[in-house]
């Protein structure tokens, strides 16, 4: 594909402008950002979250707050290979003229390209303060990437497009809040600010907005440009498409993917393909599968003993993020039904085998885990609930697909195509088996989709169970700064009161995850005789409370 004509719907244009897109509940897409740290900060978003999401994040002010885990190896060792290249690799402008002067880049593409990197760079000059922070990070990591060598053709629509768009709103829009959402009409792309990183493409709430339209049934107009715009941005990779994230997060440097995003791109490029029958979404699609045929750093596909898990950041594969795997899963259930395509169906199975292995792991009897480190927040948690849900009913219907033995070869060759080969569909897409075209549904739910039901009920009942607390300390010594230890069954606010009669002498409270965690509590040296009150309220408002009595020794 011509470099020029990949950014035809994708060009600056007018007034941007800030939104909050609302995605259908109906299959799970109220996306998510990644975790800001792992085993922390839940909070943050890489999707597209819904205006009620919003609100319940609000009503829970900050959420869990765990010491911060170090970043894995191979991010750690992806993050010192970037800092070297961005010291001893190529420059922008030097990566840029080597693609001009191979025939990799058009004269045309060039010409733009660098002009937009030069007029950052001017611009960059005369800002100040934050609007210099956000734009100097998008150049610094364009830089990085062409360092270490990452400036090739597909990724450059999307890498100086990025810029283009953080030159436009650093120098001319208004200061926005972190997470915030913007967009830039007439593109239906969706972006959102990563303080300290700028404006970037959100591709999981791209596609939560495509999914949007699409089910909307009246809304194809826009499903076509904004799938129009997303063809035009994909990047080579892994041996076929993915759409990148271009910017530092949690450890990982650019440019890195995600199962999550690329599942749902999945998922939304085979719907579109079975409404408009366009072969250029079906072979986009067909190609994305490749992620999930690769390991970390390039794919997503990790082995296990029983099939594969898809990691939700392509930099930390040993992060086991549950609720990014399951939509991964339920993605690629309904590529394999919709395009029968026996390697999407392949694809399933494996993720299917894990995720019956992996999703009872996450039940810890009272409340959801995250990943294998911490619990979800109250987001995470009915986002997981509902991809549950959704693969309960998928999977309760049997595979995508039966398939069935391959069709006996023909008694002549095929005709030829017009370079000698045999016929295919037109825009690069491989034609589907024809015996899976053939094939029916399975009828037999697929063994184990009781889990998925029965974990998601759970899940349910967990939003209307209070927590369970109890006081566990019964003496303590005076004058310390003791710890009053309680028992939590789940993720809580817990607080603590401590009277002396009706004299209260200590108040304390956190945010803190299940098992016997500890609150801080300056015991006096006199000693005495206290009552403390331990009140626990879970990420749902569930409330309960526990009291008695502790004696404190004097010193």
């Amino acid at each position: 594909m011509r470099r020029t004509s990949r950014r035809t719907s994708s060009t600056p244009s007018s007034t941007p402008t800030t939104w909050s897109s609302t995605a259908s509940s109906a299959v799970g897409l109220i996306a998510r950002w990644p975790r800001e740290s792992r085993r922390a900060r839940q909070s943050a978003s890489l999707g597209s979250t819904s205006v009620a999401v919003s609100k319940r994040a609000a009503l829970l002010g900050a959420l869990i707050a765990i010491a911060v885990a170090a970043a894995p190896a191979e991010a750690a060792h992806a993050r010192r290979a970037h800092s070297r290249a961005a010291r001893h690799g190529p420059s922008v402008s030097a990566a840029l003229l080597a693609l001009k002067s191979s025939g990799a880049l058009s004269t045309t593409a060039y010409t733009s390209d660098y002009g937009a990197y030069v007029s950052a760079k001017r611009a960059l000059g005369r800002l100040r303060g934050t609007r210099r922070t956000e734009l100097g990070a998008v150049l610094d990591n364009v830089r990085a990437i062409a360092a270490a060598g990452g400036f090739i053709p597909s990724r450059l629509p999307a890498l100086f497009l990025t810029l283009q768009r953080n030159r436009q709103w650093w120098t001319h829009e208004p200061l926005i809040r972190g997470g915030e959402r913007v967009s830039f009409p007439p593109s239906k792309l969706v972006w959102q600010y990563y303080p300290g990183q700028g404006i970037e493409i959100q591709w999981l709430g791209t596609f939560g907005a495509a999914n949007g339209y699409y089910l909307a049934g009246n809304e194809n107009s826009n499903l076509r440009q904004l799938l129009g715009e997303v063809l035009a941005l994909a990047t080579e990779r892994a041996g076929g498409l993915a759409w990148e994230y271009l910017f530092k997060f949690d450890g990982g440097v650019p440019p890195w993917t995600s199962g999550l995003s690329q599942g749902t791109a999945l998922q939304v490029l085979a719907r579109a393909w079975s409404r408009f029958k366009e072969a250029p979404l079906l072979s986009a699609a067909q190609r994305a599968l490749s992620v999930f045929t690769v390991r970390p750093p390039t794919g997503v596909r990790v082995k296990t003993p029983a099939g594969a898990y898809y990691a939700e950041y392509t930099y930390a594969p040993r992060d086991m993020i549950i609720n990014g795997f399951i939509q991964a899963v339920v993605g690629l259930y309904d590529y394999a039904s919709i395009t029968r395509d026996p390697a999407g169906l392949a694809l399933f199975e494996a993720g299917d085998a894990e995720a019956r292995v992996e999703v009872p792991r996450y039940d810890t009897g009272a409340w959801s885990l995250y990943d294998q480190f911490s619990e979800s927040n109250l987001n995470y948690h009915e986002l997981l609930t509902e991809f549950l849900q959704h693969l309960c009913t998928r999977t309760m219907k049997g595979p995508p697909f039966t398939p069935t033995p391959p069709a006996p070869a023909p008694e002549s060759p095929p005709p030829a195509g017009p370079g000698g080969g045999t016929s295919a569909p037109p825009g690069g897409a491989a034609p589907a088996s024809p015996a899976a075209n053939t094939s029916t549904s399975a009828v037999a739910p697929i063994a184990g989709d009781a889990i998925y039901c029965t974990t998601a009920q759970r899940f349910s009942a967990d939003l209307h169970t209070p927590p369970v607390v109890a006081l566990l300390s019964k003496r303590l010594r005076g004058g310390v700064r003791a710890g009053v230890r309680v028992s939590l069954s789940k993720v809580s606010t817990v607080r603590l009161t401590v009277r002396q009669g009706t004299r209260v002498v200590w108040r304390n409270g956190a945010i803190v995850e299940r098992g016997k965690p500890r609150l801080l509590w300056p015991t006096p040296a006199k000693g005495g005789t206290f009552t403390a009150t331990v009140t626990a309220t879970d990420p749902a408002g569930n409330f309960s409370t526990a009291s008695g009595t502790i004696a404190v020794a004097h010193r």
